[in-house]
Order: C-alpha cells, then structure tokens, then sequence
C-alpha cells in the first residue's frame, strides 16, 4: 500500500507537476461553452415540429449517461445499447444517438455504420475528422454535433440540449452547467489550501479507506460510477459504485476498528469509507436507504462523508458531484505520489490522466 503525504496536497512543486491534470479539470465549463457554442448553428435548426421517432437507441461512450436524465421523461421507449451494433429491432422510424470522442470506440462506430444501413434517424457528437463521423458519412439527414474535445460531458450536453428543442428530453440549460463547472473548479482549486477544499478533504478521507461511493437518484448513481473510476485510476486500488442491496453487506461484514493499530504500518489493510452523492433529490425511498447506509456504516465504525450539491439542473448537479470527486481522486493520487510527478518520468505510474475518459 503506497503512503499517503497530506502535505503534497499543498506542496507547489507536486501540484505543478500535476498542472496537466488540475487545469484539465478546471476547465471543464469552458469544454461545455464551446461545445454549445460549436453546436449554436445545428441547435438554431431544431424544434419538434412533427417530429417524433418510435424509440430512441443511445450508443457509444456516456450513452448511460443520456439514458438516465431522458428515460423519466422522455415519451418514447429508451434503449441504452453497449453495442456492437443496434438491436434487432431498429429500423427507420428510431433515431440513433451516438456519441464518439477522438479515439477509436468501436462500438460507437459500429452502431453509426449500422444506423446508416438501416436508414435511422442519426444524431452524432463526435469531432469532425472522427471515425464516428467518417461511420454516420452516408446519412444524408443526420444530425451532427461537431464535438471540440474528448470530454464526453460536453458533447452530452449539446446533445441533451438538442433532445429537449425536440421535444424529447428535459431543459438543460448548458450555461447553467459551465457556471457550475466553474463554481467546483474555484472551490477545489488547487490555489486553496486543505482546510478550505472540499476536494482535498475527501481525498484525507479516501487516503486510508477503500470508497464505496452511493448515489439515491438515478443521476447520482451515475455520478458515483465515473468518480468510482477516476479513484480506481489515480490509485491503483479497488473501488465500489454499487446500490445498496450491494454495499449494505460489504458494510455488515467490517470488523471493529483497532484503535491499537500502527496508521503508518504498509501492511495494515484499509477499511471501507462511505461516500454519498446527494443531489438534493427529495425522495422518500432515497432518503430510507440514505438512513440505513449512515446507520449501519455508524454501528461498525465506518467513516462517511457526504458531497451535496442540490442547486441547479438535474444535469449540472450531475456535472458538479462528478467534478467533486474527479477533483478529489486526483489528490488523492498527488499524495500517495502517483501524480505530481512529469509525466512518464516515473516507473509504474499511470499515463497521462487527462487523456483518459474518466477525466
């Protein structure tokens, strides 16, 4: 187990080694803004006049993502599809969505090519010169969202946008999204020392724990998956996003804290923290289950901390739980000294974060 330093989370020299991943991070309301602003000719074309598909197909990266703010929603059946392909059913009367990045996903390409030969409806996010975008060429009414990065968010957002100007999907207001984008990036700078960061205080207490991160809401489960995979990757170590029907055992079976135990002693094995996504949901069923994790995560000496963030949109609350723990997983990785090191000049580390789509 690699030793956790608090005093790299405010140490310039191990933050401006890792100034490739923060200013990522900080500047994914910008990525939503030009996005949107890339998108304002296509959106400017759309309304739902006489438009409605018999169902909707979601592929490729982040399709869970769509699925989970249109499917309360939305007036036609939704189908998240892990590909390869489309389903059987498919045909001219569905609209496929696919959202590419730069890199080659294979099974968003697949549904595009696929969506072509069928003759669907075709709404693609991806950057221009994509291989999602050379698949989708052959539709001649596709509609196509000229992604300016590879952050999946963003390019969610201008098709979430678009989906609601179709009559489709719920107001998602992108500037309300980037304003809180910004908001995060502010509090969890890392000009802001432990005491006043958020961020950092979650990754103090992720520094000797193994996170089981749960979110009520449909949005929020999904938030805790994405910051389930940035902490896996910064790391090195397991990580739990999961319902809980599946955390409430792992949390039931924890033996009492040793209070006798050496903290700096490698051997030691980490116990389970508690994280809790709250998007202000207010939701009966939510708030029980809530009940019963604190509950039962307080009889067996388990530490639990709480992100909240209940203003805005469902799907800038969304952005900012996510943003939160993104945040906190790289400082988390600052002090166990897999980051704030230039990258590849370190034996054994991961590649460059700000490449990966858990960023």
């Amino acid at each position: 187990m690699s030793f956790f330093d608090d005093s790299r989370l405010d140490d310039p020299a191990a933050l401006e080694a890792t100034d490739h991943l923060l200013r990522r991070l900080a500047g994914a309301g910008a990525r939503v803004r030009a996005e949107i602003d890339a998108s304002e000719e296509v959106l400017s074309q759309l309304d739902a006049d006489g438009f409605r598909p018999r169902a909707i197909v979601a592929a490729g990266r982040d399709a869970r993502l769509v699925r989970a703010v249109l499917e309360p929603v939305c007036p036609v059946p939704f189908v998240a599809w892990p590909g390869p392909g489309l389903p059987g059913w498919t045909g001219p009367l569905d609209l496929v969505i696919v959202l590419g990045g730069n890199t080659d996903d294979t099974g968003a390409m697949s549904a595009a090519s696929e969506a072509v030969r069928r003759g669907c409806g075709l709404m693609v996010a991806s950057p221009t010169d994509s291989p999602v975008t050379q698949a989708s060429a052959g539709s001649r009414h596709a509609i196509r969202f000229p992604s300016q990065s590879d952050d999946q968010l963003a390019a969610a957002v201008a098709v979430l946008q678009g989906l609601h100007q179709l009559g489709l999907g719920p107001a998602v207001d992108a500037k309300a999204v980037a304003a809180m984008l910004d908001d995060v990036a502010i509090e969890c700078s890392p000009n802001n020392d432990v005491a006043s960061n958020p961020a950092k205080d979650l990754a103090l207490m992720l520094a000797d724990a193994l996170p089981l991160v749960w979110g009520g809401s449909v949005l929020a489960a999904r938030a805790a998956r994405r910051v389930v995979e940035a902490v896996r990757l910064a790391s090195g170590r397991p990580a739990l996003a999961a319902d809980a029907g599946h955390l409430l055992p792992v949390l039931k079976t924890q033996p009492p804290r040793d209070v006798f135990a050496d903290p700096f002693d490698q051997a030691e094995e980490l116990r389970p923290g508690l994280v809790i996504l709250d998007d202000g949901i207010d939701d009966p069923g939510v708030t029980e289950t809530r009940r019963q994790l604190e509950e039962k995560a307080e009889q067996h000496d388990i530490r639990v901390h709480v992100v909240r963030q209940a203003n805005g949109t469902d799907v800038a609350r969304y952005a900012a739980l996510t943003q939160h723990g993104r945040y906190a997983a790289a400082y988390l990785g600052v002090g166990l000294g897999r980051y704030g090191t230039p990258v590849g000049e370190a034996p054994g580390l991961p590649g460059n974060p700000a490449e990966d789509p858990a960023w």
